[in-house]
């Protein structure tokens, strides 16, 4: 019977486990959250106050390399608008990075240089 017992808390124990790595996730906060999957930014636009920054989360294991620019296609095109941040942080897999602030009004792109067609918009009012 205490075989048995052990067993099952040991696979009660091991199956919690597995759950909560596959589930996976990204539980940081930062101003102005804007999310990323494998692939894209689940928010397209954003649109933040002057002097404001966003913090960016990955919800994957997938490392971004993000930069000023956007992607036309499949063809990367990196640029950066007057008065934008200067910018290109490596945000890997389930982690955050922060991109600002932006003290310019003004419409800001930027893309991940590794993921074609992942791109978004920030907006400074």
């Amino acid at each position: 019977m205490k075989k048995l017992f052990g067993a099952f808390i040991f696979l009660s124990l091991f199956t919690v486990l597995i759950s909560a790595c596959a589930v996976g996730g990204n539980t940081a906060t930062g101003p102005n959250p804007v999310h990323m999957d494998s692939n894209s930014f689940t928010t397209l636009s954003i649109t933040i106050k002057k002097g404001e920054s966003i913090t960016l989360i990955s919800d994957d294991v997938q490392s971004h390399i993000i930069a000023n620019g956007t992607w036309d296609d499949s063809t990367p095109k990196p640029a950066a608008e007057p008065g934008a941040p200067k910018t290109n942080i490596t945000v890997g897999g389930f982690s955050s990075g922060k991109v600002g602030p932006f003290n310019t009004a003004g419409t800001f792109k930027l893309y991940c240089t590794i993921h074609p067609g992942m791109k978004m918009t920030v907006i400074v009012k």
